[in-house]
């Protein structure tokens, strides 16, 4: 694992970050002190995307819905 120093590692951040994505983990120093070590992040797998409709005609919905149970909420409630 080699060792940057922070002047280099700003100046050549892009060619880094490649390095870090192929795998090579390396480490930026101050003043030849260790302060981060840096390595490439495994990204999440993708969450699969929903389909609208995809249940079209295996539900049915009745016609009366929105008033089913009317007489037991009426008794409640009135």
């Amino acid at each position: 694992m080699q060792t940057i120093n922070m002047h280099d590692a700003k100046t050549q951040l892009s060619r880094l970050v490649e390095l870090a994505v192929q795998g090579e983990d390396f480490i930026i120093a101050k003043a030849g002190k260790p302060l981060v070590k840096v390595s490439r992040v495994d990204a999440p797998a993708p969450k699969l995307k929903r389909k609208t409709g995809f249940m079209l005609g295996q539900i049915s919905v009745p016609d009366d819905f929105d008033m089913m149970g009317q007489a037991e909420i009426d008794a409640l409630f009135y």
